[in-house]
């Protein structure tokens, strides 16, 4: 019961269920149109990723709190099931959050995640991107998720999305925009 209690209680404390106060030097969020922004983070596997190294394709770049939470490994999972789908529709996915290489290597390996997972350890590009919030003296990046297109510019936004339903509505947008295009 007190295992069951402080679970339920992290989950809480990480924003899955409460709005997230923004970190007091939290910069505006990049919008639809806007070159995304530049980063350089080492994934699960030790690989360094790029924007430039995704050039040509789209991108989903989404951040999510922390590893093993609820919500994130819903999140994970979704994707996970999708990835093929996506990467028919030219899309890269890279999941986004502040935990470490050796955290993302084990969620990565527990949930079987055949995209990488991008440590921000530091938090810059959870900062560069609008989405580092704090509680508590706690730092971590709000679930949100940018479509980027293959120029390297900001195609949709999605804030407070839904774990279960994100990768659907990537997906469908996806679709409706290479079609636009």
């Amino acid at each position: 019961m007190r295992r069951l209690l402080l679970l339920l209680f992290l989950s809480l404390f990480l924003g899955l269920a409460l709005p997230a106060f923004a970190d007091e030097s939290a910069v505006a969020m990049p919008q639809a149109g806007q070159v995304a922004p530049e980063f350089h983070l080492q994934d699960q596997n030790g690989k360094w990723h790029t924007p430039a190294d995704h050039k040509g394709h789209w991108v989903v770049l989404y951040f999510y709190p922390k590893d093993f939470t609820p919500g994130c490994t819903t999140e994970v999972c979704t994707f996970r099931d999708d990835v093929a789908k996506l990467r028919q529709q030219g899309a890269d996915v890279l999941g986004v959050s502040l935990d470490d290489v050796k955290s993302h290597a084990e969620f990565a390996a527990k949930y079987h995640v055949p995209f990488p997972l991008l440590s921000d350890a530091d938090a810059k590009t959870a900062q560069a991107y609008g989405v580092l919030a704090s509680k508590m003296g706690f730092k971590y990046a709000h679930r949100t998720t940018f479509l980027i297109d293959p120029q390297g510019k900001i195609a949709k936004v999605y804030q407070d999305v839904d774990p279960e339903k994100n990768s659907t509505q990537v997906l469908a947008d996806l679709a409706s925009l290479k079609a636009a295009s």
